[in-house]
């Protein structure tokens, strides 16, 4: 497993909300399905780093037995994908493209019951 993935699930599975902020660029844009129904947004986007950090509050919040398991990492050209069991025994994957200075500007998230 890579250091950039090794280093997000921790921050994630340690509910370190800092932490996981230090991985997402300025300009982020992130899509997931959980978008749609936390934020009751049905576009399923965020864009900015604000507006994530507040997302992933709320996330935090209403799962707080949120573990991520790691299955896979596959590692592309600026970009990875993290394939772990996620909340409620889902699966997920996290297709992230890295910007030049390795942080994670676009996201698309997806799941499926397990």
């Amino acid at each position: 497993m890579n250091d950039f993935a090794r280093e997000w699930l921790h921050a994630w599975n340690t509910h370190d909300l800092e932490a996981i902020m230090t991985h997402y660029a300025p300009d982020i844009v992130f899509y997931s399905p959980f978008i749609q129904q936390i934020n009751n947004d049905p576009t399923g986007c965020i864009r900015g780093k604000e507006a994530l950090k507040a997302y992933f509050k709320r996330g935090l919040d209403a799962y707080p037995e949120l573990y991520f398991e790691p299955y896979h990492v596959l590692d592309g050209v600026h970009s990875v994908v993290i394939y772990y069991k996620s909340v409620k025994e889902m699966l997920s994957t996290e297709m992230m493209v890295l910007n030049e200075d390795g942080k994670v500007c676009e996201v698309r998230a997806h799941y499926t019951a397990a």
